[in-house]
């Protein structure tokens, strides 16, 4: 059997904080700049994300930061964590990168550190990936999600095409977390306030209780597995939407840390795709 050829790190792009502002109580943007984010490739899907890369308290790595070199020299506690957030906006021109961090305050690891970021701090970051954009032929949109989710449904509402129909739905905790996104055709978001109910329980009454425009419809429906999982069943086996025009997927979990999550996420889809596929009583959309 051939040598298998050793697997090569991802490409790390690095920049600096450039910029932070608060847009609401638990969200804060930070924008990246510089040089070292020359070959980032963004712009063709709405839902582009980027791993971005923590070190390790107390560790530091010889410069140039290689992730081949830390890997073969470092072990696996001191590798730098990662957590994966949606590009907000990339401007190619000026090289400026926007992510927006949600924040509850002392809680997990990149929102604290976004809450006290401070303009020249090193950014490292993997990606972007990403696989979602409007199909300006869709006959109509359906947006959905929590606040994990809502980056990825404001960039999307920024590139419908004018005059498109659009549903779009998030669940935030309250009023003061509504955020202004401007459209080209003023379309705008049906803000659900979760207050002390569960996550996704708004948004899920709301789909279920949507008057279906005719036609073709494009979904994108992320957010918390738990109502990711029921939603998906819904528009699959209620409302008869080919899989093909979903993108569907839980960006976390309650419960689970991110990286017990990512450790068992493409097996939960995957699992949660089989079950519905082979449910009884599926019904195609009227």
């Amino acid at each position: 059997m051939a040598e298998q050829p050793a697997r090569q790190a991802p490409k790390v792009h690095e920049g600096q904080v450039l910029r932070t502002e608060w847009i609401t109580p638990h969200m804060v943007r930070v924008v990246l700049g510089g040089e070292g984010l020359a070959a980032v490739r963004a712009g063709e899907f709405t839902d582009h994300y980027v791993k971005v890369l923590f070190t390790p308290e107390g560790v530091t790595y010889p410069e140039p930061f290689d992730m081949d070199r830390i890997r073969a020299e470092f072990p696996r506690d001191q590798w730098p964590a990662n957590r994966t957030y949606t590009v907000r906006a990339w401007d190619p021109a000026a090289l400026e990168l926007t992510i927006d961090f949600v924040v509850h305050g002392d809680e997990g690891l990149a929102g604290p550190w976004a809450a006290r970021a401070k303009p020249g701090e090193t950014v490292r970051l993997l990606g972007p990936g990403g696989l979602y954009a409007p199909d300006p032929a869709a006959d109509w949109h359906l947006l959905v999600g929590d606040e994990s989710a809502l980056p990825a449904i404001a960039a999307s509402l920024e590139r419908v095409p004018a005059g498109a129909v659009v549903h779009a739905f998030v669940e935030i905790s309250g009023p003061e977390e509504e955020q202004k996104i401007t459209t080209p055709d003023g379309v705008g978001i049906t803000w659900l306030h979760r207050g002390s109910r569960p996550v996704g329980e708004a948004l899920t009454a709301a789909v279920r209780a949507l008057d279906f425009p005719p036609g073709d419809v494009l979904a994108f429906v992320h957010g918390e597995a738990g109502f990711v999982k029921e939603l998906r069943r819904h528009l699959r086996l209620e409302r008869g939407i080919p899989r093909e025009r979903l993108s569907i997927s839980g960006y976390w979990r309650i419960g689970q840390t991110d990286e017990a999550w990512r450790a068992v996420k493409r097996e939960w889809n995957e699992q949660v795709e089989k079950e519905q596929e082979q449910a009884p009583g599926q019904r195609p959309a009227a």
